[in-house]
């Protein structure tokens, strides 16, 4: 049975850092390219960043730059989302998501959810004003 768990949501001032992690069951996230996405109450999934499979390559969405870090660990089959000077406006839940390609060349930037196969269940993130 395939599943991503993701897992380090929380509340969290503004300001304030979280790091989330995301867990691969049946599955060896060191394969796939992984992808975080975002989706607030009422708006559409956002992707936020991805990390590719082969050679670490990684990709973030402008608002994110410099503040957010994706890595990865393999011998924990866990990609991480370290989340720094966190606002009120990047409230929502977190998911994690498997790419369907290995090829980075195939992924449409900004990230796309068709793009992606196996979905987490997500982790809610809630920063305070």
């Amino acid at each position: 049975q395939v599943q991503l768990v993701e897992s380090g949501g929380g509340l969290v001032h503004s300001g304030g850092s979280l790091r989330l992690s995301c867990v691969g069951s049946g599955l060896t996230l060191s394969s796939y390219s992984i992808g975080w996405f975002r989706q607030a109450p009422g708006k559409q999934r956002e992707g936020v960043s991805i990390i590719s499979a082969s050679d670490g390559r990684t990709w973030y969405t402008d608002s994110v730059k410099d503040r957010f870090t994706i890595s990865r660990d393999n011998t924990k089959n866990t990609v991480y989302l370290q989340m720094n000077s966190l606002k009120p406006e990047e409230t929502a839940e977190y998911f994690c998501a498997t790419a369907r390609w290995t090829t980075w060349d195939f992924l449409r930037f900004p990230l796309q959810a068709p793009d992606f196969g196996s979905w987490g269940l997500g982790t809610q993130v809630t920063v305070s004003s």
